[in-house]
C-alpha cells in the first residue's frame, strides 16, 4: 500500500514542475524535434484516447482465484461464503464493496477481510450476498464501489424517470423522502439539526466509467436529511445515449444534462439544489456551477474523490506511466487544441485549463465539501487539499486506507457523520 513517503514524493514530482499553455507548447516543440513525429503522434494519441474515450464496458481483470463454503456437505442452491483474491491495495482495504464477474451479469457483495496470506500475496473475504450469477464457475471479476445496483437493492423505494437532455432521453432514479423499504437495516444513529424536506434537491453526478448506481451509496445520507435525491445519467455513460462524437468531455460538456435534471427539479418543486459528484462527476459539478442556467439554484456541492485539476491530473499520469512529458504535453494539446482534433475524434476542442480548479478558486461560488482519501493513486487528494487551501469556501475532510471515491466504502459512518454536519449548517 502507499505509503506516507510515498504520496509526499508522488505529489512533489507533480507539483514541482507544473504544466501551464507556454510549458506544453515548448514540450510539444521538443517532443517533435527529439522523436518522429509518427511515432510521438502514436504515443500522444494513446494517451489522450485513453483520456476522452468512453470504455465500452468495465475491465474484469481481478483474478478469482477460489471460494469457500461454510459446508463442507454441498447442495446445488448453497452460496460461496469467501471469496479467495490477490493482494492488492484494493482487495486488501477495509470495508464492503461490489464485485462484479461474467461481463458484469454476476453480482456479489463482499466484506471483511477473513484471511491474508503475506507468503502467497492473497487475500479471503467474506461473502455477504450473491445477488446475481454463478460466483462458484467464475474465474474473473471487479472489485466496485459500488454495493447496490438499484435504490431498492439498497432499500429504498423509488421512481424511474426520464431526462430530456440534448443527445435524448437519458434515464435516472428519483428516490422521496421517508423511502425506507421495511425491510431495510439501515438505521441512523445520528439526528440530523435539519431537515431540508424536498424543498432542496440532491442532484447526484457518477464519474467516468461509471453509472448512476454508483451514487446510491449517499442515499443513507440525503433521506436521514430528508432531501429528495435524483440519480442521474449523462451523455456516453452507456445508460444514457452517447454525444455526437461519442467523448467524455471531461465536465466541459457534461454540465449541460446536470442542467437539464436541475430544470427537472425546479418543475417538480424544488427550490433549490445541491450538487453531488463522484471523480470526474465532481469536475462536471464544477462546470454547473460555473456555466447552467440554474447556477443560481445551486446551494452547495459535496464532493468525493474529485478531478478538481485537469491538468495535473494528467501531468501525474504521464509521469506514473512513464510517458515522456514531452508526448503527456502533446496528448493535451491534442484534446484542447482544435487542429488536433483529428487525433481524439472530439467534435470540439476542451479548454483544458477552465477544468483546473486549482488556478480558478476564485470562481468557486457555492459552500463545497470535498471528502476524499490521502491513499487515492488515481485521483490524488493533492488538488482537492490545494483548491481548500485556496478557496474560504472549500472544507476538505481527509479519509485514510480508500482507493479512488471509496471513501464510504472503508468508513461509511465518517462519510455520513461528514456530510449530516456540514451540510444543514450551509442551507439553514
Amino acid at each position: 500500500m502507499q505509503t506516507a513517503v510515498n504520496k509526499a514524493q508522488t505529489k512533489d514530482r507533480i507539483l514541482n514542475s507544473p504544466w501551464t499553455p507556454a510549458t506544453i507548447g515548448a514540450a510539444v516543440g521538443a517532443g517533435s524535434a527529439t522523436v518522429g513525429l509518427l511515432s510521438a503522434a502514436a504515443v500522444s494519441t494513446y494517451f489522450a484516447r485513453k483520456v476522452v474515450v468512453p470504455p465500452k464496458r468495465p475491465v474484469e481483470d481481478l483474478r478469482l482465484i477460489s471460494v469457500g463454503y461454510d459446508s463442507i456437505e454441498l447442495t446445488s442452491h448453497q452460496q460461496p461464503s469467501s471469496v479467495r483474491l490477490p493482494a492488492t491495495e484494493a482487495t486488501l482495504a477495509p470495508g464492503e464493496y461490489g464485485l462484479f464477474f461474467n461481463g458484469g451479469q454476476g453480482f456479489a457483495v463482499v466484506g471483511e477481510i477473513t484471511a491474508y496470506s503475506p507468503q502467497e500475496q492473497t487475500v479471503t473475504r467474506k461473502i455477504i450476498n450473491v445477488v446475481s450469477g454463478d460466483l462458484a464457475t467464475a474465474q474473473r471479476g471487479r472489485l466496485s464501489g459500488v454495493v447496490s445496483r438499484t435504490p431498492e437493492a439498497a432499500g429504498y423505494s423509488c421512481e424511474d424517470i426520464s431526462l430530456e437532455l440534448a443527445v435524448g432521453s437519458a434515464p435516472a432514479w428519483l428516490v422521496h423522502p421517508d423511502a425506507r423499504l421495511p425491510e431495510s437495516e439501515f438505521s441512523p444513529d445520528v439526528s440530523p439539526t435539519v431537515q431540508t424536506g424536498s424543498r432542496t434537491w440532491a442532484i447526484m453526478v457518477h464519474g467516468m466509467g461509471a453509472t448512476r448506481a454508483e451514487t446510491l451509496r449517499a442515499l443513507e445520507t440525503t433521506q436521514a436529511l430528508g432531501m429528495t435525491s435524483l440519480h442521474m445519467s449523462y451523455r456516453n455513460d452507456r445508460e444514457a445515449p452517447p454525444s455526437v462524437d461519442n467523448r467524455y468531455g471531461l465536465g466541459f460538456t457534461e454540465w449541460a444534462d446536470v442542467d437539464i435534471a436541475i430544470d427537472y427539479a425546479r418543475e417538480h418543486g424544488a427550490q433549490d439544489v445541491v450538487l453531488f459528484g463522484w471523480s470526474m462527476g465532481g469536475a462536471i459539478c464544477l462546470q454547473t456551477m460555473r456555466r447552467a442556467r440554474n447556477r443560481r439554484l445551486i446551494r452547495a456541492m459535496v464532493l468525493d474523490g474529485p478531478a478538481a485539476d485537469w491538468l495535473d491530473l494528467m501531468q501525474y499520469h504521464t509521469r506514473i506511466n512513464k510517458i515522456p512529458l514531452r508526448l503527456g504535453a502533446l496528448g493535451v494539446s491534442m484534446i484542447s487544441q482544435p487542429a488536433l482534433n483529428i487525433f481524439t475524434g472530439l467534435q470540439e476542442p476542451i479548454e483544458m485549463d477552465t477544468l483546473s480548479w486549482t488556478k480558478h478558486a476564485g470562481d468557486i461560488t457555492v459552500p463545497t465539501l470535498i471528502l476524499h482519501s490521502m491513499d487515492d493513486a488515481f485521483v490524488p487528494a493533492y488538488s482537492s487539499q490545494k483548491l481548500a487551501e485556496r478557496s474560504p469556501l472549500v472544507d476538505f475532510v481527509p479519509f485514510e486506507g480508500a482507493t479512488h471515491t471509496r471513501e464510504w466504502n472503508v468508513d461509511p459512518r465518517r462519510w455520513f457523520d461528514a456530510v449530516t454536519s456540514w451540510l444543514p449548517a450551509h442551507l439553514s
